[in-house]
């Protein structure tokens, strides 16, 4: 009985120095597996994101060779945003045919949502396309450098293999062609929109040629080029054919015509000629269709004049340009006012540079009713052999880039 007892006393003894023991391992054992653990996933996120910013520089160099050909990025260091083409390819559903928005001849612009769901659209540039590749440069160039609100904001880029794509805001209204140049939607522009739009992008212009850093030839100014935002503002897009100029160069010849049959100046058409007034001919052929609502070479004209230049400036020197208003807004709109934009469009449009006013002189003219106006001189026609929206191919010869059937002056 007592053996019994002694032997009680020394396994309870033992069992209470076993416990004293592990009783310590018992709390250091899961503090250091959590400890492991933890260490675990912050190497792991070292690990990826620095992968991601290795990526990135890799993207970053790539797009910093890629466009290095251009001699106004040389000896500058500028920043330009960048995006993964994962979060691309996710945020368009792979380039999915339902988020697609339109075409061109440089490829498609799809609708997208990246991090954070900010809504975006993404050029994909086509990789059979060399005009693509000019225009990639060109717009890269210009991402850090224009800031204005009737300029659409370019977000950054991408490139990843033979895979080429801009990022801008997405704006819900898409272009103003969409409107104006569709019967069921054109109500919407009403007079107060359409010479919104009108000084919008006027003053679009002013900056690109006066106010920005860079001298600034847009060079594709169109109805099509026109983005509107959920407000009807203007801002205009689709900087692949811009040219920058020098702080002293007022003109530049090229041998590579590209432009839209219709909105082009006749010296750049005829003979590569280009500058500040080939955007200032072009906004005067937009300024016409916004004011009409038919095209530079609409069906409607085809019958008895060659372009709305002509169908224009006739009813003008027959005291008949309330004539032609668009029929939406004629009832409505006050008719003095309109007829100062067709006279404003017509001083835009004339044949020589010279004799076409600064943008900074159309504003003027816009915004200041009792600014004196000069006579417009009747301007040089170009009958289209083309489908309006084409774009004029390439050519290593400016007089064989477009199709022209006709030249006169009347």
């Amino acid at each position: 009985m007592v053996l019994m007892e002694v032997n009680s006393e020394f396994l309870i003894g033992r069992i209470y120095a076993v416990h004293k023991k592990t009783g310590p391992i018992k709390i250091v054992l899961p503090i250091i597996s959590c400890l492991l653990l933890l260490a675990c996933i912050v190497f792991s996120w070292m690990y990826i994101y620095r992968g991601k910013r290795a990526k990135k520089k890799k993207q970053k160099k790539l797009m910093l060779g890629y466009i290095s050909t251009s001699n106004y990025l040389q000896s500058k260091n500028t920043d330009f945003p960048c995006f993964s083409y994962e979060d691309i390819l996710s945020g368009t559903k792979f380039f999915a045919d339902s988020n697609l928005l339109g075409r061109g001849g440089f490829g498609k612009v799809y609708k997208g949502a990246l991090e954070g769901g900010n809504e975006v659209a993404v050029k994909r540039l086509s990789k059979s396309s060399g005009q693509g590749i000019v225009e990639f440069k060109n717009e890269v160039v210009l991402i850090a450098k224009l800031q204005h609100k009737n300029l659409v904001r370019l977000l950054g880029c991408c490139i990843h293999e033979d895979e080429k794509l801009l990022i801008y805001e997405y704006l819900a209204n898409k272009s103003l062609d969409a409107f104006l140049f569709d019967h069921a939607r054109k109500h919407v522009l009403d007079w107060l929109t359409r010479f919104k739009i009108i000084k919008g992008i006027a003053r679009g212009l002013l900056y690109l040629h006066q106010d920005s850093r860079l001298t600034i030839i847009h060079r594709d100014l169109k109805a099509s080029n026109i983005l509107l935002d959920m407000e009807m503002t203007p801002k205009i897009s689709d900087f692949g054919m811009a040219r920058i100029f020098a702080a002293n160069q007022n003109h530049a010849n090229t041998t590579r015509v590209v432009g839209t049959y219709g909105y082009m100046s006749p010296e750049y058409a005829m003979g590569g000629t280009f500058s500040v007034k080939s955007d200032t001919y072009s906004f005067g052929v937009l300024l016409l269709e916004i004011v009409s609502g038919l095209k530079i070479s609409s069906a409607q004209l085809k019958m008895e004049f060659c372009s709305l230049i002509s169908y224009a400036w006739r009813l003008w020197k027959a005291g008949k340009a309330t004539e032609l208003v668009d029929s939406f807004i004629a009832a409505s709109c006050p008719l003095h006012e309109v007829v100062r934009c067709i006279h404003v469009g017509l001083l835009c449009v004339q044949d020589h540079p010279n004799d076409r006013p600064l943008m900074s002189s159309v504003m003027f003219m816009l915004e200041n009713e009792s600014a004196m106006l000069p006579p417009p001189k009747h301007p040089v026609y170009f009958a289209l052999g083309n489908p309006e929206g084409e774009q004029a191919s390439e050519s290593t010869s400016s007089s064989n880039a477009m199709s022209i059937t006709m030249l006169k002056g009347r």
